[in-house]
């Protein structure tokens, strides 16, 4: 489901803090478990690795890390922003600063950082600043937040040579959002594993053609 933008004027800049939408001190009801995966999507994690991944509508992005062979849990939610708490009519309003994004958890002895950011440079259009695709507004921003130092340094590596990749290929320049973690919103029980309650149901990613090089530790 996609909501109509409530002020074109604020469609592509991200709110000040004055600006920002108040949100609320209690978080959304969840699931206690994945859809699909069957694995609780909240904990301490201990032992796995978490990363944040914005790549326009959660909803496909989603399906594609939960796909993937050592992903422990995936949930969509909201990050980047400034309202605490937010609901999805907030956020697609934008006045909330947050970007959709993918939550996801890993086995880091049975799947890599690597693998993971070849999935997300090859599967959305990086370089379209606050939209992707026919999706348009700060929501849709290209983002990755890392939880420690060297994810942080082998996104940034994997940034600059895709960069030269699609630079080649005739594209413009990444605009992808790339950062430490901040806090992270779960979205609205709805939200989780959508696509894989309504396998029919509304996916916009689509991918540059443009292959990201693998082997990115020094």
């Amino acid at each position: 489901m996609r909501l109509p933008f409530l002020d074109k004027a604020l469609e592509l800049q991200l709110p000040s803090k004055a600006d920002a939408l108040p949100g609320r001190s209690l978080a959304l009801p969840l699931p206690k478990s994945h859809f699909v995966l069957g694995t609780p999507l909240q904990g301490d994690f201990a032992q796995l690795e978490q990363v944040l991944f914005g790549m326009g509508c959660f909803w496909g992005a989603e399906r594609k890390f939960w796909e993937l062979a050592g992903v422990h849990t995936t949930a969509v939610g909201y990050a980047g922003g400034l309202t605490p708490n937010p609901t999805y009519e907030e956020v697609c309003g934008g006045l909330t600063g947050h970007t959709e994004v993918v939550l996801v958890v890993f086995e880091p002895q049975q799947l890599s950082f690597e693998v993971l950011l070849q999935l997300f440079w090859e599967t959305h259009n990086p370089t379209q600043g606050m939209r992707q695709g026919n999706d348009v507004g700060t929501q849709y921003r290209s983002a990755i937040y890392t939880f420690t130092e060297p994810q942080l340094a082998l996104a940034a590596r994997s940034k600059s040579a895709y960069a030269e990749r699609l630079q080649t290929a005739g594209f413009g320049g990444i605009t992808t959002e790339l950062r430490a973690a901040s806090e992270f919103y779960y979205a609205e029980p709805y939200h989780q594993q959508y696509l894989g309650k309504n396998p029919r149901g509304y996916c916009g990613l689509k991918g540059t053609g443009v292959s990201c090089p693998v082997g990115l530790q020094p």
